[in-house]
Protein backbone atom coordinates (compact mmCIF):
# COMPACT_ATOMS: atom_id res chain seq x y z
CA UNK A 1 0.00 0.00 0.00
CA UNK A 2 1.56 3.46 -1.34
CA UNK A 3 2.09 6.20 2.13
CA UNK A 4 -1.03 8.41 2.31
CA UNK A 5 -0.30 11.56 0.79
CA UNK A 6 -2.37 14.75 0.27
CA UNK A 7 -0.52 17.31 -2.78
CA UNK A 8 -2.30 20.66 -4.40
CA UNK A 9 -1.77 21.61 -7.41
CA UNK A 10 -1.67 25.21 -8.58
CA UNK A 11 -4.85 25.83 -5.97
CA UNK A 12 -6.07 29.08 -5.85
CA UNK A 13 -9.78 30.48 -3.84
CA UNK A 14 -11.49 33.33 -4.20
CA UNK A 15 -13.94 34.63 -1.67
CA UNK A 16 -17.59 35.74 -2.30
CA UNK A 17 -17.15 38.92 -3.23
CA UNK A 18 -14.43 37.71 -5.84
CA UNK A 19 -11.73 38.81 -3.88
CA UNK A 20 -8.48 36.46 -4.21
CA UNK A 21 -8.07 34.38 -1.00
CA UNK A 22 -4.56 32.52 -2.26
CA UNK A 23 -3.30 31.32 -5.63
CA UNK A 24 -0.89 28.95 -7.46
CA UNK A 25 -0.92 26.83 -4.00
CA UNK A 26 1.63 23.88 -4.51
CA UNK A 27 2.59 21.66 -1.55
CA UNK A 28 2.85 17.82 -0.65
CA UNK A 29 1.77 16.46 2.69
CA UNK A 30 3.36 12.93 3.43
CA UNK A 31 3.43 11.10 6.49
CA UNK A 32 5.68 14.05 8.18
CA UNK A 33 3.55 15.06 11.22
CA UNK A 34 3.15 19.04 10.39
CA UNK A 35 2.01 22.09 11.50
CA UNK A 36 0.09 24.17 9.77
CA UNK A 37 0.36 28.08 10.42
CA UNK A 38 -0.54 31.52 9.35
CA UNK A 39 -2.28 34.98 10.15
CA UNK A 40 -5.76 35.04 10.96
CA UNK A 41 -8.09 35.60 8.18
CA UNK A 42 -5.67 34.24 5.58
CA UNK A 43 -7.29 31.34 4.74
CA UNK A 44 -6.38 27.90 6.89
CA UNK A 45 -9.65 26.89 7.29
CA UNK A 46 -10.55 26.99 3.67
CA UNK A 47 -7.50 25.41 3.15
CA UNK A 48 -8.49 22.36 5.23
CA UNK A 49 -11.94 21.88 3.67
CA UNK A 50 -10.02 21.88 0.21
CA UNK A 51 -7.49 19.05 1.57
CA UNK A 52 -10.26 17.16 3.27
CA UNK A 53 -12.75 17.17 -0.08
CA UNK A 54 -15.42 19.78 1.13
CA UNK A 55 -14.50 22.68 -0.77
CA UNK A 56 -13.99 22.38 -4.55
CA UNK A 57 -10.86 25.42 -5.01
CA UNK A 58 -11.65 28.01 -7.72
CA UNK A 59 -8.72 26.72 -9.88
CA UNK A 60 -6.26 23.71 -9.92
CA UNK A 61 -6.50 20.38 -7.99
CA UNK A 62 -6.33 18.66 -4.75
CA UNK A 63 -5.16 14.82 -5.31
CA UNK A 64 -5.57 12.43 -2.31
CA UNK A 65 -3.99 8.91 -1.50
CA UNK A 66 -7.33 8.27 0.49
CA UNK A 67 -10.22 9.11 2.67
CA UNK A 68 -9.61 12.24 4.89
CA UNK A 69 -10.73 13.08 8.32
CA UNK A 70 -11.53 16.80 8.90
CA UNK A 71 -12.23 18.00 11.93
CA UNK A 72 -13.35 21.40 12.34
CA UNK A 73 -12.65 24.49 14.55
CA UNK A 74 -15.76 24.62 16.04
CA UNK A 75 -17.38 22.13 17.65
CA UNK A 76 -21.07 22.29 17.94
CA UNK A 77 -23.42 19.55 18.58
CA UNK A 78 -26.67 19.85 16.43
CA UNK A 79 -30.13 19.30 18.32
CA UNK A 80 -30.40 15.57 18.90
CA UNK A 81 -26.60 14.53 18.01
CA UNK A 82 -25.51 12.22 20.57
CA UNK A 83 -21.67 11.33 21.85
CA UNK A 84 -21.41 8.11 18.88
CA UNK A 85 -22.68 11.02 16.04
CA UNK A 86 -20.48 13.91 17.35
CA UNK A 87 -17.76 10.76 16.98
CA UNK A 88 -18.89 10.29 13.62
CA UNK A 89 -19.62 6.49 14.74
CA UNK A 90 -23.42 6.43 14.79
CA UNK A 91 -24.01 4.97 11.53
CA UNK A 92 -22.03 1.61 12.39
CA UNK A 93 -23.70 1.49 15.78
CA UNK A 94 -26.94 1.63 14.86
CA UNK A 95 -26.09 -0.93 11.49
CA UNK A 96 -24.30 -3.25 14.06
CA UNK A 97 -27.59 -2.97 16.37
CA UNK A 98 -29.97 -3.64 12.99
CA UNK A 99 -27.68 -6.83 12.05
CA UNK A 100 -28.19 -8.19 15.95
CA UNK A 101 -31.77 -7.69 15.86
CA UNK A 102 -32.01 -9.64 12.73
CA UNK A 103 -31.57 -7.51 9.55
CA UNK A 104 -29.81 -8.95 6.50
CA UNK A 105 -29.99 -5.73 4.74
CA UNK A 106 -27.05 -5.57 2.70
CA UNK A 107 -26.47 -1.49 3.12
CA UNK A 108 -25.99 -2.24 7.00
CA UNK A 109 -23.13 -4.49 6.59
CA UNK A 110 -21.47 -2.13 3.96
CA UNK A 111 -22.44 0.47 6.65
CA UNK A 112 -20.20 -1.74 9.29
CA UNK A 113 -17.46 -3.33 6.88
CA UNK A 114 -14.77 -4.48 9.05
CA UNK A 115 -15.55 -2.47 11.89
CA UNK A 116 -16.96 -4.89 13.65
CA UNK A 117 -15.97 -4.31 17.44
CA UNK A 118 -16.68 -0.25 17.60
CA UNK A 119 -18.90 -0.40 20.65
CA UNK A 120 -15.78 -1.55 22.36
CA UNK A 121 -13.46 0.18 20.58
CA UNK A 122 -15.53 3.31 21.22
CA UNK A 123 -15.60 2.50 25.22
CA UNK A 124 -12.03 2.22 24.81
CA UNK A 125 -11.25 5.56 23.41
CA UNK A 126 -13.53 7.09 24.84
CA UNK A 127 -12.04 6.26 28.74
CA UNK A 128 -8.42 6.73 26.96
CA UNK A 129 -9.60 10.51 26.67
CA UNK A 130 -10.97 10.51 30.58
CA UNK A 131 -14.48 10.47 29.46
CA UNK A 132 -15.70 7.29 30.91
CA UNK A 133 -18.46 8.34 32.40
CA UNK A 134 -20.03 8.93 28.60
CA UNK A 135 -21.91 6.51 26.51
CA UNK A 136 -22.80 6.20 22.87
CA UNK A 137 -26.27 7.68 23.02
CA UNK A 138 -25.99 10.64 25.51
CA UNK A 139 -27.04 13.67 24.52
CA UNK A 140 -24.38 15.62 23.02
CA UNK A 141 -26.15 18.97 24.34
CA UNK A 142 -25.22 17.52 27.55
CA UNK A 143 -21.22 18.13 26.75
CA UNK A 144 -18.97 20.94 28.31
CA UNK A 145 -17.11 22.67 25.24
CA UNK A 146 -14.15 21.02 26.52
CA UNK A 147 -15.50 17.75 26.56
CA UNK A 148 -17.14 17.88 22.99
CA UNK A 149 -13.97 18.57 21.36
CA UNK A 150 -12.27 15.85 22.96
CA UNK A 151 -15.58 13.57 21.74
CA UNK A 152 -14.74 14.89 18.57
CA UNK A 153 -11.31 13.90 18.49
CA UNK A 154 -11.99 10.33 19.49
CA UNK A 155 -14.06 10.30 16.18
CA UNK A 156 -10.78 11.42 13.97
CA UNK A 157 -8.54 8.80 15.44
CA UNK A 158 -10.97 6.19 15.16
CA UNK A 159 -11.96 7.26 11.37
CA UNK A 160 -9.40 5.03 9.90
CA UNK A 161 -8.88 8.12 7.89
CA UNK A 162 -5.17 8.24 5.66
CA UNK A 163 -4.60 11.54 6.84
CA UNK A 164 -6.19 13.68 9.86
CA UNK A 165 -6.27 17.53 9.58
CA UNK A 166 -7.34 19.13 12.64
CA UNK A 167 -8.33 22.87 12.69
CA UNK A 168 -7.17 24.26 16.20
CA UNK A 169 -7.77 21.03 18.00
CA UNK A 170 -6.57 22.38 21.44
CA UNK A 171 -8.46 24.58 22.06
CA UNK A 172 -11.21 24.39 25.05
CA UNK A 173 -8.71 21.27 26.25
CA UNK A 174 -7.61 21.66 30.00
CA UNK A 175 -3.99 20.97 30.92
CA UNK A 176 -3.78 17.24 30.77
CA UNK A 177 -6.22 16.88 27.64
CA UNK A 178 -3.89 18.86 25.85
CA UNK A 179 -1.16 16.58 26.80
CA UNK A 180 -3.07 13.59 25.80
CA UNK A 181 -3.32 14.96 22.55
CA UNK A 182 -0.31 15.46 22.10
CA UNK A 183 0.68 11.84 22.92
CA UNK A 184 -1.97 10.31 20.59
CA UNK A 185 -0.56 12.65 17.55
CA UNK A 186 3.26 11.21 18.33
CA UNK A 187 1.45 7.55 18.03
CA UNK A 188 -0.57 8.43 15.16
CA UNK A 189 0.49 6.03 12.02
CA UNK A 190 -0.97 8.18 9.04
CA UNK A 191 -0.53 11.45 7.54
CA UNK A 192 -1.55 14.31 9.88
CA UNK A 193 -1.93 18.44 9.29
CA UNK A 194 -2.60 20.29 12.63
CA UNK A 195 -3.91 23.69 12.33
CA UNK A 196 -2.39 25.75 15.77
CA UNK A 197 -1.37 28.34 17.31
CA UNK A 198 -0.16 25.78 20.63
CA UNK A 199 3.28 26.46 20.79
CA UNK A 200 3.40 23.03 23.00
CA UNK A 201 1.71 21.18 20.09
CA UNK A 202 3.66 22.93 17.12
CA UNK A 203 6.71 21.71 18.58
CA UNK A 204 6.02 17.89 18.60
CA UNK A 205 5.49 18.37 14.44
CA UNK A 206 8.38 17.45 12.24
CA UNK A 207 7.56 20.44 10.03
CA UNK A 208 5.60 23.67 10.02
CA UNK A 209 4.17 25.08 6.64
CA UNK A 210 3.07 28.40 6.70
CA UNK A 211 0.25 30.25 4.79
CA UNK A 212 0.61 33.76 4.21
CA UNK A 213 -0.76 36.42 0.87
CA UNK A 214 3.02 35.04 -0.59
CA UNK A 215 2.06 31.31 -0.71
CA UNK A 216 2.90 28.13 1.17
CA UNK A 217 6.25 27.68 2.51
CA UNK A 218 7.77 24.41 4.11
CA UNK A 219 9.82 24.97 7.47
CA UNK A 220 12.08 21.89 7.73
CA UNK A 221 11.94 21.64 11.72
CA UNK A 222 9.31 22.72 14.97
CA UNK A 223 7.90 25.78 16.09
CA UNK A 224 11.07 26.97 17.65
CA UNK A 225 13.25 25.78 14.11
CA UNK A 226 10.17 28.12 12.47
CA UNK A 227 10.23 31.04 14.89
CA UNK A 228 14.37 31.80 14.34
CA UNK A 229 14.38 30.78 10.31
CA UNK A 230 10.97 33.39 10.32
CA UNK A 231 13.29 36.02 12.37
CA UNK A 232 16.18 35.31 10.16
CA UNK A 233 14.36 35.58 7.19
CA UNK A 234 12.83 38.91 8.14
CA UNK A 235 16.02 40.19 8.83
CA UNK A 236 17.14 38.93 5.37
CA UNK A 237 13.97 40.48 3.88
CA UNK A 238 14.88 43.93 6.00
CA UNK A 239 18.21 43.84 4.21
CA UNK A 240 17.19 43.79 1.10
CA UNK A 241 14.75 46.33 1.29
CA UNK A 242 17.11 48.93 2.31
CA UNK A 243 19.78 47.54 -0.02
CA UNK A 244 16.91 48.25 -2.86
CA UNK A 245 16.11 51.65 -1.27
CA UNK A 246 20.13 52.68 -1.51
CA UNK A 247 20.67 51.31 -4.84
CA UNK A 248 17.53 53.24 -6.34
CA UNK A 249 18.90 56.66 -4.38
CA UNK A 250 22.29 55.89 -5.93
CA UNK A 251 21.23 55.22 -9.80
CA UNK A 252 18.39 58.40 -9.52
CA UNK A 253 21.86 60.81 -8.62
CA UNK A 254 23.34 59.27 -11.40
CA UNK A 255 20.80 59.76 -13.82
CA UNK A 256 20.53 63.19 -12.18
CA UNK A 257 23.83 63.69 -13.43
CA UNK A 258 23.60 62.50 -16.57
CA UNK A 259 20.82 64.59 -17.44
CA UNK A 260 22.23 67.52 -16.37
CA UNK A 261 25.32 67.21 -17.99
CA UNK A 262 22.95 66.44 -21.37
CA UNK A 263 21.30 69.55 -20.29
CA UNK A 264 24.46 71.24 -20.60
CA UNK A 265 25.29 69.97 -23.91
CA UNK A 266 22.32 70.79 -25.38
CA UNK A 267 22.42 74.52 -24.09
CA UNK A 268 26.14 75.00 -25.64
CA UNK A 269 24.70 73.45 -29.00
CA UNK A 270 21.95 76.21 -28.62
CA UNK A 271 24.31 78.78 -28.08
CA UNK A 272 27.12 77.96 -30.84
CA UNK A 273 23.78 77.40 -33.42
CA UNK A 274 23.40 80.79 -32.79
CA UNK A 275 26.99 82.23 -33.04
CA UNK A 276 27.57 79.06 -36.32
CA UNK A 277 28.43 80.61 -39.34
CA UNK A 278 27.15 77.29 -40.60
CA UNK A 279 24.76 76.03 -42.99
CA UNK A 280 20.92 76.02 -41.58
CA UNK A 281 20.46 72.46 -42.55
CA UNK A 282 22.97 71.46 -40.98
CA UNK A 283 22.28 73.16 -37.68
CA UNK A 284 18.99 71.61 -37.79
CA UNK A 285 20.16 68.40 -38.06
CA UNK A 286 22.58 68.75 -35.00
CA UNK A 287 19.60 69.92 -33.25
CA UNK A 288 17.40 66.85 -34.01
CA UNK A 289 20.29 64.53 -33.12
CA UNK A 290 20.92 65.91 -29.64
CA UNK A 291 17.16 66.36 -29.37
CA UNK A 292 16.98 62.88 -30.19
CA UNK A 293 19.19 61.98 -27.53
CA UNK A 294 17.77 63.68 -24.83
CA UNK A 295 14.13 61.63 -25.22
CA UNK A 296 16.41 58.61 -25.40
CA UNK A 297 18.03 59.01 -22.58
CA UNK A 298 14.63 60.44 -20.52
CA UNK A 299 12.92 57.06 -21.85
CA UNK A 300 15.76 54.94 -20.32
CA UNK A 301 16.28 57.17 -17.22
CA UNK A 302 12.04 56.38 -17.03
CA UNK A 303 12.72 52.66 -17.70
CA UNK A 304 15.54 52.37 -14.96
CA UNK A 305 14.01 54.07 -12.30
CA UNK A 306 10.31 52.18 -12.66
CA UNK A 307 12.63 48.82 -12.64
CA UNK A 308 13.93 49.96 -9.14
CA UNK A 309 10.76 50.87 -8.24
CA UNK A 310 9.46 47.54 -8.59
CA UNK A 311 12.14 45.99 -6.54
CA UNK A 312 11.73 48.13 -4.13
CA UNK A 313 7.43 47.43 -4.10
CA UNK A 314 8.85 43.41 -3.96
CA UNK A 315 11.37 43.92 -1.16
CA UNK A 316 8.60 46.02 0.70
CA UNK A 317 6.06 43.34 0.18
CA UNK A 318 8.57 40.48 1.99
CA UNK A 319 8.42 42.63 4.46
CA UNK A 320 5.05 43.64 4.73
CA UNK A 321 3.58 40.06 5.22
CA UNK A 322 5.44 39.90 8.35
CA UNK A 323 4.69 43.18 10.02
CA UNK A 324 4.83 42.42 13.28
CA UNK A 325 1.02 43.05 14.94
CA UNK A 326 0.17 45.86 17.01
CA UNK A 327 -2.32 46.07 19.96
CA UNK A 328 -1.79 49.36 22.04
CA UNK A 329 -1.71 49.33 26.03
CA UNK A 330 -5.23 51.21 27.18
CA UNK A 331 -4.77 54.19 29.24
CA UNK A 332 -3.92 53.40 32.67
CA UNK A 333 -6.94 54.35 35.23
CA UNK A 334 -6.31 57.69 36.87
CA UNK A 335 -5.69 55.69 40.30
CA UNK A 336 -6.07 52.24 40.56
CA UNK A 337 -8.81 51.37 43.50
CA UNK A 338 -7.20 49.36 46.46
CA UNK A 339 -10.01 46.73 45.58
CA UNK A 340 -11.83 46.25 42.38
CA UNK A 341 -13.18 42.85 43.22
CA UNK A 342 -14.02 40.56 46.25
CA UNK A 343 -15.94 37.38 46.93
CA UNK A 344 -16.83 36.53 50.42
CA UNK A 345 -18.06 33.00 51.10
CA UNK A 346 -19.60 32.54 47.35
CA UNK A 347 -21.19 30.17 46.12
CA UNK A 348 -21.42 29.61 42.47
CA UNK A 349 -24.11 28.54 40.41
CA UNK A 350 -23.93 24.83 38.11
CA UNK A 351 -20.94 24.29 39.58
CA UNK A 352 -20.48 20.31 41.62
CA UNK A 353 -17.93 19.76 43.80
CA UNK A 354 -15.67 21.45 46.14
CA UNK A 355 -14.66 24.13 43.44
CA UNK A 356 -18.85 25.59 43.92
CA UNK A 357 -17.14 27.36 47.11
CA UNK A 358 -14.80 30.61 46.58
CA UNK A 359 -13.39 33.36 48.46
CA UNK A 360 -11.60 35.76 46.23
CA UNK A 361 -10.00 39.53 46.77
CA UNK A 362 -8.35 41.52 43.99
CA UNK A 363 -6.57 44.11 44.14
CA UNK A 364 -6.33 47.49 41.24
CA UNK A 365 -3.42 46.06 40.02
CA UNK A 366 -3.09 42.40 40.45
CA UNK A 367 -3.36 39.64 37.30
CA UNK A 368 -4.58 36.56 38.35
CA UNK A 369 -4.59 33.37 36.02
CA UNK A 370 -7.55 30.67 37.20
CA UNK A 371 -6.58 27.11 35.96
CA UNK A 372 -7.93 23.54 36.29
CA UNK A 373 -9.29 21.25 34.70
CA UNK A 374 -12.99 21.36 32.22
CA UNK A 375 -15.79 21.53 34.30
CA UNK A 376 -14.31 22.61 37.44
CA UNK A 377 -16.09 26.22 37.30
CA UNK A 378 -13.72 28.39 35.79
CA UNK A 379 -15.62 29.97 33.53
CA UNK A 380 -18.85 30.56 35.76
CA UNK A 381 -16.29 31.73 38.14
CA UNK A 382 -15.78 35.01 35.76
CA UNK A 383 -19.24 35.22 34.63
CA UNK A 384 -20.34 35.55 38.46
CA UNK A 385 -17.58 38.50 38.49
CA UNK A 386 -18.89 40.07 35.19
CA UNK A 387 -22.35 40.07 36.52
CA UNK A 388 -24.04 37.67 34.53
CA UNK A 389 -24.77 35.28 36.67
CA UNK A 390 -25.73 35.71 40.34
CA UNK A 391 -24.02 33.44 43.02
CA UNK A 392 -26.23 30.97 45.06
CA UNK A 393 -25.03 32.40 48.85
CA UNK A 394 -22.32 34.73 49.79
CA UNK A 395 -21.59 38.34 49.17
CA UNK A 396 -20.04 39.70 45.48
CA UNK A 397 -18.88 43.01 45.07
CA UNK A 398 -16.88 44.09 41.78
CA UNK A 399 -16.35 47.43 39.92
CA UNK A 400 -18.75 48.61 37.84
CA UNK A 401 -15.91 49.28 35.19
CA UNK A 402 -15.48 45.88 34.53
CA UNK A 403 -15.03 44.17 30.44
CA UNK A 404 -15.32 40.60 30.00
CA UNK A 405 -14.77 38.19 27.09
CA UNK A 406 -15.94 35.19 27.17
CA UNK A 407 -15.33 31.76 25.07
CA UNK A 408 -17.86 32.48 22.57
CA UNK A 409 -17.33 36.07 22.24
CA UNK A 410 -20.94 36.37 22.53
CA UNK A 411 -21.09 40.62 23.06
CA UNK A 412 -19.74 40.87 19.54
CA UNK A 413 -23.02 41.81 17.25
CA UNK A 414 -22.22 39.46 14.00
CA UNK A 415 -24.60 41.33 12.32
CA UNK A 416 -22.56 44.68 12.81
CA UNK A 417 -19.51 45.94 11.36
CA UNK A 418 -16.20 46.27 13.74
CA UNK A 419 -16.14 50.03 13.53
CA UNK A 420 -19.21 50.14 14.07
CA UNK A 421 -18.84 48.63 17.51
CA UNK A 422 -15.50 49.96 18.69
CA UNK A 423 -17.26 53.70 17.81
CA UNK A 424 -20.09 52.66 20.05
CA UNK A 425 -17.73 52.23 22.97
CA UNK A 426 -15.43 54.87 22.19
CA UNK A 427 -16.86 58.43 21.09
CA UNK A 428 -13.84 60.61 22.01
CA UNK A 429 -11.59 58.56 19.56
CA UNK A 430 -11.70 59.97 15.46
CA UNK A 431 -12.83 57.53 13.34
CA UNK A 432 -9.64 57.47 11.77
CA UNK A 433 -7.74 57.01 14.41
CA UNK A 434 -10.07 53.88 15.11
CA UNK A 435 -9.15 52.48 11.71
CA UNK A 436 -5.56 53.03 12.75
CA UNK A 437 -5.99 50.86 15.45
CA UNK A 438 -7.66 48.19 13.82
CA UNK A 439 -5.25 48.13 10.95
CA UNK A 440 -1.99 47.87 13.25
CA UNK A 441 -4.14 44.88 14.77
CA UNK A 442 -4.12 43.33 11.11
CA UNK A 443 -7.74 43.88 10.75
CA UNK A 444 -7.87 45.85 7.30
CA UNK A 445 -10.60 48.26 5.55
CA UNK A 446 -12.87 45.44 4.23
CA UNK A 447 -12.31 43.67 7.54
CA UNK A 448 -13.66 46.24 10.05
CA UNK A 449 -16.21 47.15 7.49
CA UNK A 450 -18.17 44.01 6.79
CA UNK A 451 -20.69 42.47 9.73
CA UNK A 452 -18.62 40.76 11.90
CA UNK A 453 -20.11 37.11 11.40
CA UNK A 454 -17.94 36.82 8.66
CA UNK A 455 -14.87 36.70 10.17
CA UNK A 456 -12.75 34.33 10.96
CA UNK A 457 -12.30 33.23 14.76
CA UNK A 458 -9.03 34.74 15.12
CA UNK A 459 -10.52 38.45 13.60
CA UNK A 460 -13.62 38.31 15.99
CA UNK A 461 -11.19 37.67 18.91
CA UNK A 462 -9.11 41.06 17.87
CA UNK A 463 -12.61 42.86 17.42
CA UNK A 464 -13.44 41.91 20.47
CA UNK A 465 -10.19 42.58 22.58
CA UNK A 466 -9.84 46.02 20.72
CA UNK A 467 -13.79 46.89 21.65
CA UNK A 468 -12.62 46.17 25.62
CA UNK A 469 -9.09 48.17 25.11
CA UNK A 470 -9.62 51.03 23.29
CA UNK A 471 -13.51 51.68 25.41
CA UNK A 472 -13.48 55.28 26.58
CA UNK A 473 -12.99 54.64 29.84
CA UNK A 474 -10.86 51.84 29.70
CA UNK A 475 -11.98 48.80 32.26
CA UNK A 476 -10.50 49.16 35.90
CA UNK A 477 -11.04 44.95 35.37
CA UNK A 478 -10.47 43.11 32.90
CA UNK A 479 -12.02 39.11 32.78
CA UNK A 480 -10.61 37.04 29.51
CA UNK A 481 -11.67 33.60 29.06
CA UNK A 482 -9.13 31.46 27.20
CA UNK A 483 -7.77 34.56 25.20
CA UNK A 484 -5.71 32.64 23.54
CA UNK A 485 -7.76 30.56 21.44
CA UNK A 486 -8.11 31.23 17.98
CA UNK A 487 -5.08 34.08 18.00
CA UNK A 488 -2.64 33.16 15.39
CA UNK A 489 1.03 33.52 16.83
CA UNK A 490 2.10 37.01 16.10
CA UNK A 491 -1.04 37.97 17.45
CA UNK A 492 -0.87 36.50 20.77
CA UNK A 493 2.96 37.70 21.19
CA UNK A 494 1.00 40.82 20.77
CA UNK A 495 -1.21 39.96 23.22
CA UNK A 496 0.94 39.18 25.84
CA UNK A 497 3.01 42.54 25.23
CA UNK A 498 -0.02 44.54 26.09
CA UNK A 499 -1.29 42.47 28.70
CA UNK A 500 1.63 42.82 30.58
CA UNK A 501 1.74 46.97 30.04
CA UNK A 502 -1.70 46.85 31.17
CA UNK A 503 -2.17 48.68 34.17
CA UNK A 504 -5.69 47.65 35.90
CA UNK A 505 -6.92 44.46 37.45
CA UNK A 506 -6.83 41.18 34.89
CA UNK A 507 -8.32 37.51 36.14
CA UNK A 508 -7.29 35.27 32.85
CA UNK A 509 -8.84 31.79 32.39
CA UNK A 510 -6.09 29.56 29.80
CA UNK A 511 -4.69 26.48 30.03
CA UNK A 512 -1.45 28.00 28.52
CA UNK A 513 1.31 28.45 30.68
CA UNK A 514 3.56 30.06 28.32
CA UNK A 515 0.37 32.53 27.71
CA UNK A 516 0.24 32.72 31.91
CA UNK A 517 3.36 33.48 32.71
CA UNK A 518 4.26 35.98 29.04
CA UNK A 519 1.57 38.34 30.83
CA UNK A 520 2.88 38.25 34.13
CA UNK A 521 -0.17 36.43 36.33
CA UNK A 522 2.04 35.29 39.09
CA UNK A 523 -1.17 34.56 41.30
CA UNK A 524 -3.08 31.37 39.93
CA UNK A 525 -5.74 30.46 41.66
CA UNK A 526 -6.01 26.61 40.89
CA UNK A 527 -8.93 24.35 40.89
CA UNK A 528 -7.99 20.93 42.59
CA UNK A 529 -10.19 18.37 44.77
CA UNK A 530 -9.99 20.07 47.87
CA UNK A 531 -11.42 23.50 46.49
CA UNK A 532 -9.78 26.64 44.89
CA UNK A 533 -6.04 26.98 45.95
CA UNK A 534 -3.89 30.41 45.80
CA UNK A 535 -0.84 29.95 44.82
CA UNK A 536 1.81 32.59 43.44
CA UNK A 537 3.93 30.99 40.25
CA UNK A 538 7.61 32.23 39.67
CA UNK A 539 7.53 33.93 36.78
CA UNK A 540 10.55 34.29 34.38
CA UNK A 541 11.57 38.15 33.76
Amino acid sequence: MASPHLTLDRVSCALPDGSLLFSDLSESFDLRRTGLVGRNGVGKSVLARILAGELAPGSGRCVRSGPVHLLAQQVTPSDGATVASLAGVQPTLRALARIEAGSTDPADFDAVGDRWDMPQRLREALARHGLDHLHAEQPARQLSGGEAMRVALVGAFLSGADFLILDEPSNHLDRPSRQALIEQLRQWPRGLIAISHDRQLLDTMDRIVELSPLGLHSYGGNHNFYVQAKAQERQSALDHLAHCRQERQRTDQALRQQRERQERRQARGHKSRQDANQAKILLDRQMERSESTTARLQQQHTATRQALTQRVREAAQQVEQDAPIVLLAPVSPNAAPRLVAELVDVELPRVQGPTRHVNLSLGGRQRVGIVGPNGCGKSTLLQVLAGQLQPLSGTCRVTPATSYLDQRLSHVAADQSVIEQLQTVNRKASQAELRTRLAQLGLGARDVDIPSGQLSGGERLKAALACALYADPPPQLLLLDEPGNHLDLPSLQALEAVLRSYEGALVVVSHDDQLLDGIRAMDRLVATDNGWHRSTEAVPQ
